[in-house]
């Protein structure tokens, strides 16, 4: 059992991560907690790829083995990681355009509760 939980731990990290971001997205009414319950949910989804596409004692595609012929079993496949970078770049640019928004809703109504937000919009 506990040799389960050791060998699997990212997995369970990363579905532990997806609650937490769940629930501040979900459960939390001020803005900033949902965003930042929002980064949380991205970042497990980011670690779930990572860690269920690593692969112990694999090497870069580019090294060949050193018999010299390509041996495709040793490999690690790039494209979850280079897809995952580019989840990175959007999480940033997200967050950045979401920060930014929270500012300006600040700004305007100097309150981030989402409850008293609908209050003052409908008026």
């Amino acid at each position: 059992m506990l040799e389960s939980i050791l060998e699997n731990y990212p997995y369970y990290l990363s579905t532990v991560l997806l609650a937490i971001g769940l629930w501040g997205m979900l459960a939390k009414r001020n803005l900033m907690k949902k965003l930042i319950g929002m980064t949380i949910f991205q970042v497990s989804i980011i670690l779930l790829f990572i860690s269920s596409s690593a692969k112990i004692g694999g090497t870069f595609p580019a090294l060949l083995s050193q018999s010299g012929t390509p041996e495709p079993a040793l490999y690690v496949n790039p494209l979850p990681h280079v897809l995952m970078l580019t989840a990175i770049v959007v999480m940033v640019a997200t967050s950045g355009v979401a920060l930014a928004i929270l500012l300006t809703i600040y700004r305007r109504y100097h309150t981030l509760d989402e409850t008293e937000l609908l209050k003052r919009l409908q008026e």
